[in-house]
């Protein structure tokens, strides 16, 4: 089997401007999906897209990964007019149909998880010739003209007793080769639902919606946290985190970043109870690569700008889950990760949505101390466990 994805995104959007690249947690909202399908059995996925922004952030972005390609859609499969099918074959056709199964993952559905998707390839394998998504509700249903749909209402059920119905929740579409071509649509000959949790039935179509699902996602992640672990490894963050998050720069670039010693010293100290520093950066810089090589720090990725769909594929790597990590950070960036991993940090100088959000809320500046400081409580929290 080859197993293929698209998430067809468009730079047009009437409801909300720019609604896929819209920050979720400080993520741009297409990467929650894209992230999933990265994770998932998925052997690639194609981010189909007119959003030059998008194109650029991919391939600037994803290059750890060779499961994500961007692929430029025409303009008129990405018009108000055009349907998704339309996108779809339009990408077939440029992928040669190279698939066994077709999946449509959409980006308004953040809360689609890789096990989700995993389910739906189970659904195909299984024999059915088509998979949709679907979300039972309890809700009771009715026409316009007062006419009850799925209940009798003189004989009200209790929720316990009443079946519900089931509900598309727009997040997993999938079907065969075979289907695709013959229907030139995502459903067709044997389709089978696919239930997900209840809160997945929210989809992002207008502003309220954004507050919503990142609402739900900030719960969802919570829940990784927990039980919290003794702590392996510390990912750090750069700027405001070693530094004061300031640099000092010329015509030719950045001059100079300054670096505590005795946040250097607390990372070795830190590497003597048996914890390793992992760093991650969304900056490309020399002068960082040069003071992580002088303090020894093997571990150092940088130019990251998704880092929690990075940090999920590094821990498969690492054979750890979230809850045996720590993480400090100071910007939105960081939010999904502090959020996500055992202990999730912040120095003084944080932006105040990751102060809000982090478990420890240090008391020294990034650059003056804050390292050490996270350092010290994560050797006595070991300590304890």
């Amino acid at each position: 089997m080859r197993k293929v994805a698209i998430i067809p995104l468009r730079s047009g959007s009437k409801g909300i401007k720019n609604k896929n690249r819209k920050k979720i947690l400080g993520r741009p909202l297409f990467t929650w999906t894209l992230a999933a399908a990265i994770e998932s059995k998925l052997d690639h996925v194609y981010v189909f897209t007119d959003d030059q922004k998008v194109i650029d952030f991919i391939n600037k972005d994803y290059g750890w990964t060779e499961k994500v390609s961007v692929v430029e859609r025409s303009t008129e499969s990405a018009s108000d007019t055009a349907s998704t099918e339309m996108a779809m074959l339009e990408l077939a056709e440029k992928i040669n149909y190279d698939f066994t199964h077709y999946f449509l993952l959409q980006a308004t559905s953040p809360l689609t998880t890789a096990a989700d998707i995993d389910k739906a390839i189970e659904v195909l394998e299984q024999g059915a010739d088509s998979v949709i998504s679907v979300v039972k509700t309890h809700r009771f249903i009715w026409k316009s003209n007062g006419e009850s749909i799925n209940y009798d209402y003189l004989n009200r059920p209790r929720r316990q007793d009443f079946d519900g119905l089931l509900i598309e929740n727009g997040s997993i579409y999938g079907c065969s080769k075979a289907v695709f071509t013959k229907t030139k649509n995502r459903l067709g000959g044997k389709i089978q639902v696919m239930e997900m949790p209840e809160d997945t039935l929210t989809e992002i179509d207008e502003p309220t919606d954004l507050i919503l699902i990142e609402q739900l996602l900030r719960k969802r992640l919570l829940t990784y946290k927990k039980p919290v672990k003794a702590i392996k490894y510390l990912v750090l963050d750069v700027d405001g985190v070693f530094t004061d998050a300031t640099a000092a720069y010329d015509k030719n670039g950045e001059l100079s970043k300054q670096f505590s010693l005795f946040d250097g010293m607390g990372l070795e100290i830190l590497r003597e109870h048996h914890v390793e520093p992992i760093i991650m950066t969304s900056e490309n810089s020399e002068l960082v690569k040069r003071r992580m090589e002088k303090l020894q720090i093997n571990k150092c990725f940088l130019g990251v700008k998704d880092k929690f769909a990075f940090l999920n594929n590094l821990i498969k790597e690492l054979n750890v889950n979230r809850n045996e990590l720590a993480y400090l950070g100071d910007d939105i960036n960081d939010l999904a990760n502090i959020l996500s991993v055992g202990w999730g940090a912040c120095p003084l100088n944080a932006a105040s949505p990751v102060r809000n959000a982090a478990d420890i809320k240090l008391t020294t500046y990034g650059g003056k101390g804050a390292i050490r400081e996270f350092v010290e409580f994560i050797i006595g929290f070991n300590s304890r466990i």
